[in-house]
Order: structure tokens, then sequence, then C-alpha cells
């Protein structure tokens, strides 16, 4: 009885947040993971970063939209021009895929656009070795896959702005609204250490202890 590669080692779910990546390095990365029994999940795909201009970028897709199968069409390859799926086939252009432990390792792999729920209340990490601020000069041209893509086809761009909008606004109200239990729980916490702090006066009081705000520190009165 073999290794069974769908329940996988690792049962806890790795977030990455795609924005400011670069696409390659990244792919690099979530091949490696989920062979090894990761589950990784990719969010905001939108904003992983393609070496070379936009205009660079469009002439190359231009060039591999026009491959074609003579005898059946049907048999050619599939063109995605949505972000979550072009970074799904760069994932899997860097896997043995035509084998059983591919095919079970991209079963890891869930990639969107946007961060829909339930991944908009978890954390999210982001690969340091991947990241366009540490990897690549400023004055290197590059592109968004979001700009990319509504240059070949892709049409959802104004639509996910809109969701993602509506997700910052709930998140500000989250933000603000934990911002302020965590101040009422310490003013709570500073009013119990107020209030112990005050008995344990009036018990050092007794004793001819005497406490003095200016210097913090108890003197002894003879």
């Amino acid at each position: 009885m073999g290794f069974n590669w769908n329940k996988g080692m690792f049962k806890k779910e790795t977030i990455i947040d795609g924005k400011g990546h670069i696409m390659g390095r990244l792919a690099s990365y979530v091949a490696k993971q989920i062979l090894s029994g990761h589950k990784i999940v990719v969010v905001r795909c939108e904003k992983i970063i393609v070496s070379g201009s936009v205009q660079r970028n469009k002439l190359k897709f231009r060039e591999y939209l026009e491959w074609r199968i003579l005898t059946n069409p049907r048999h050619a390859h599939k063109k995605f021009r949505t972000p979550a799926r072009i970074f799904f086939k760069t994932v899997r252009g860097m896997l043995p895929r035509k084998t059983k432990r591919a095919e079970h390792a991209m079963a890891r792999l869930k990639v969107f656009e946007g961060i829909p729920h339930p991944y908009d209340v978890k954390k999210r990490m982001v690969v340091t070795d991947a990241l366009r601020l540490i990897k690549v000069k400023q004055y290197r041209p590059c592109c968004m896959l979001s700009e990319l893509c509504s240059k070949v086809g892709w049409k959802h761009e104004a639509v996910l702005e809109r969701l993602e909008a509506k997700r910052i606004q709930r998140a500000k109200k989250y933000h603000t609204a934990k911002l302020g239990s965590l101040q009422l729980r310490h003013q709570k916490e500073k009013l119990k250490a107020s209030a112990s702090v005050a008995q344990i006066n009036e018990k050092l009081a007794k004793f001819g202890y005497q406490f003095q705000k200016s210097y913090l520190s108890f003197i002894h009165i003879i």
C-alpha cells in the first residue's frame, strides 16, 4: 500500500499574499512546498509582478495565443487569461505533472484573485526570497499580472477592484473595533492593578511605610 498523497503530512494551510512577489520566484517556492506535502493558498494573484514591461509581455502573450493544432483544435493548449490561472499554470510547469505525486501536489494548491472569505480573516504570509523590493533593482521594468491580463482578454478587473474596496472597508471597521476593545481591556487591567496596589499600600502604611509618587519608592517612617 503506497503513501496517500491526498491526505498529506501537514493539515494546516499556509496563506501567501501574492502582492509584490516576482511570479517565477514565488512559483518555484510554492512548487517545492506542495511537493513536500504542505497546503498552500495564494491570494491576490493579480498583484504578482512579472519581469519586463507591459508591452513586451503583451507581445509574448499574443504569440502564445496563436499556437494551434491543425488536426483537432480542442486538443490545443488551454490559454488561461485570469491572473490566478496563469500563476497556477506557472507552478504546474515546475512539477512533473504527469505523475501521481505531482497530481496530488497540485490538489494541495489553491489560487485566488483578491482575498475571498475565509482567507480575509486569516494571517497572511510573504516569501522574502521572492519579493521584488529585495530581489530586483528598482529601475528594472516590470508590470503587474492584472495589467497584462486586462490587455489580453481578462474582463473582470473592475469587478475585482470593487470587491477589494468593500473588503478593505470591512477590514478597517474590524480593526477600529478591535483597537477599541483592546483599549478597554488595558483600562480594566490598569484599574485592577491600581486597586490591588492601593490595598497593598494600606497594609504597608500600618507597618510605618509611606508611598511617594514622585520617587516611586517606599520610605520607612521612623
